[in-house]
């Protein structure tokens, strides 16, 4: 039978668990957290975009529920954790340096001059409200994606595929 996943070749006919045990191999320090994202379909793609980065972790802080369809099934390949408070998420951080993905504060410095931090994990807050001003707080390092057009912003998944490219361009391919 045809393995039909969205796998690379190298992984296709191994188990779910085969393939996340395979990755574990060569996992990256990168861990990502999203706090209070509200379109189900935006955490599926983190996740998903996670996976293709290979980070250690995903924490979702909140909400647990999520659209895995967006996923496309990668989430059964990475470490998910749900943080019910806050207060739970950052008992896990020490020794991470936390980044914040936000453009709606005066903290906020331009992306492309970060250096980051092997052991960073990257915030992302809800797409109306952005990320909470207590988990703000808390952030070593405040960053936006500068913007050319007439939005202020991308899109949520976006941004953390745009963060996640841009710590391992520093990270693992340099």
């Amino acid at each position: 039978m045809e393995d039909t996943r969205n796998l690379i070749d190298e992984y296709k006919g191994m188990t779910n668990e085969q393939v996340f045990d395979a990755l574990n191999k060569n996992r990256t320090s990168l861990e990502i957290a999203i706090e209070n994202v509200e379109h189900d379909f935006n955490i599926g793609s983190i996740v998903r975009t996670a996976n293709s980065f290979n980070v250690k972790k995903v924490h979702i802080i909140g909400k647990k529920k999520y659209n895995r369809r967006g996923a496309m099934c990668t989430d059964k390949y990475l470490e998910i954790v749900h943080h019910p408070t806050l207060k739970d998420f950052l008992e896990t951080q020490e020794n991470r340096e936390l980044v914040a993905i936000e453009n709606n504060t005066p903290r906020a410095k331009e992306l492309h001059d970060k250096k980051f931090a092997e052991n960073t994990t990257l915030i992302f807050g809800s797409e109306n409200n952005g990320i909470t001003k207590e988990l703000l707080k808390k952030a070593d390092d405040v960053r936006y994606i500068e913007s050319f057009g007439s939005t202020r912003s991308v899109n949520v998944g976006a941004a953390a595929a745009i963060a996640m490219y841009e710590w391992t361009s520093q990270n693992i391919l340099k």
